[in-house]
This record gives structure tokens, sequence and C-alpha cells, in this order.
């Protein structure tokens, strides 16, 4: 594990590993190098040709947490990262950590090159747009000292049933992502009103960095939707979906797309 120091004076963790073009990997809700399965095994895919940064957002594993948190303040961890990796990187984002991705590549002009898988924006009727009280929440519940519960938002937010939930609290994985539940709201203000169920507006979220928007073929609907919303505002974008994928994309699967990305020549 190394360290570096975000502008805030936030102590962000992270693993570097590989050579070659540093490759900054975003993970989505409740992820971290603790609780990890896509982008760990992605590492050791990409590290014979790419200098890899997996790291721990704010709030989580062993990164730091000042507070109160902003978006920007995440963008400034992405930034001292790029900063640490010689003042240029790639991006690559899942979920939530796409949309991570996404606001640090229209701040940041360190990252030449976007990445982004299945960014789960709501812009039509297609699935139900966030509770207006789900951020609030997250934050209820973990002030109660009750974390698990957080994480229970989060799941039927995603459609899971309580009796699909309750088992889900006995198994080995459950404490890592109850010690993160706090930042579920952090990747709530990541989305910010992008989850309501109407257009993106375009001077928001666009940006020139050359983007790649991948999706899977076998998931939810709503989620081919929105990879057209974002690939549609931006100006030098491109669109791939992966046959046999969901939202939990298999390293092997998406390796080979980003290889091919991040090395063409343009």
């Amino acid at each position: 594990m190394q360290t570096v120091t975000s502008r805030d004076g936030t102590t962000i963790a992270y693993d570097r590993t590989g050579t070659g073009p540093a490759v900054i990997l975003v993970t989505g809700a409740l992820g971290s190098r603790v609780f990890d399965p896509l982008n760990a095994p992605l590492t050791a895919l990409l590290a014979p040709q790419f200098t890899v940064y997996r790291y721990d957002r704010r709030g989580r594993g062993d990164s730091g947490d000042t507070l109160p948190y902003a978006v920007d303040r995440e963008v400034d961890d992405v930034e001292a990262l790029v900063a640490q990796a010689g003042g240029s990187a790639y991006l690559y984002g899942i979920s939530s950590g796409a949309v991570l991705a996404l606001h640090a590549a229209r701040r940041l002009p360190g990252v030449t090159r976007l990445a982004l898988f299945e960014p789960p924006f709501i812009v039509d009727g297609g699935r139900p747009p966030r509770p207006a009280d789900y951020q609030a929440r997250i934050e209820q519940a973990c002030a109660a000292g009750d974390p698990g519960e957080a994480v229970a938002v989060f799941m039927r937010f995603l459609g899971l049933p309580d009796e699909a939930i309750a088992p889900m609290r006995e198994e080995p994985f459950w404490p890592a992502m109850a010690a993160a539940a706090h930042t579920l709201a952090y990747d709530a203000a990541v989305m910010g009103d992008s989850q309501r169920g109407q257009p993106l507006p375009a001077d928001r979220w666009s940006t020139d960095t050359p983007t790649l928007v991948v999706d899977g073929a076998k998931s939810e609907p709503f989620l081919h939707t929105a990879a057209d919303a974002i690939a549609g505002l931006l100006p030098d974008a491109r669109r791939h979906t992966l046959t046999g994928q969901d939202h939990a994309v298999t390293p092997d699967a998406i390796a080979p797309v980003l290889r091919d990305f991040f090395t063409e020549t343009r």
C-alpha cells in the first residue's frame, strides 16, 4: 500500500501495479481495495501493459475521510493520483465510479482517456427514479449506528426484496459493505439529480476527453439507455456492448476492450 495526500489533506491509499501508461481504476458503490471483486483481478490483466492504480475512495478502506463531503473533493483525490502518476492518466470507472470518473475528466486536463462501464443514470421511465429521501435515509441509518440498514436501503433501491437481503447479512462480505455504508451518501451526491428519470443536461456532463462507453448485453434495459444517453452527449465517444455480460462485468471480458482503447493510435 502507498498513500498520496489530497488537496484538503486527506490521505488516499492506493496500490500501484505494473509498468506502462497509468490507468486509475475508480470503483462504484461500496467498493474498496479490500472489497473489490471486479477491479482486483482486472489489475492483474492490465498490469503487463499499464501501471494500474487501484485506490480506496475517501471514506473507504485505508483512505481518510475529511468532512464535509463534496464531489469536488473526490475529484481532488483523482487529481492527486494523476499527479502521482506523472501528470497524465487514463481513467476506468464502473457504475457510480464511472460517473465520478466523468466528473474528474471534465475538470482535470491530465485525464487523457476515459472508459465508463454502465454509469447508472436513470434518464426516462424505463426504471423507477431514485426516491427523493434516499440519501437522507442512508445518512439517518448511519447516524443511528445501523450501517447495515443503510446497505439495505441501497439494496432495495437496486430492486432486491427484504427476503433476499436478509441472508446476505450473514455472508462474509457483509461487514466490509457495512464499513463503507456511509459512503453510499457520497455516491448519491456523485449521481446528483441524474437518476430522476429526466434527460441528462448536456452542459453538465459533456467532456472533450476521448471516451469509451461500455455496457453488458444482459444488463437491465435502463443501463443500455443510460449508456446511449451519455455517449450521445460526448463529442468524442464511442459505444461498445459486451456479449453475455451484466453489471458485474467479468475482468476477462472488459480487459481486452480497455487494452484496445487505451493503446490505439488516434
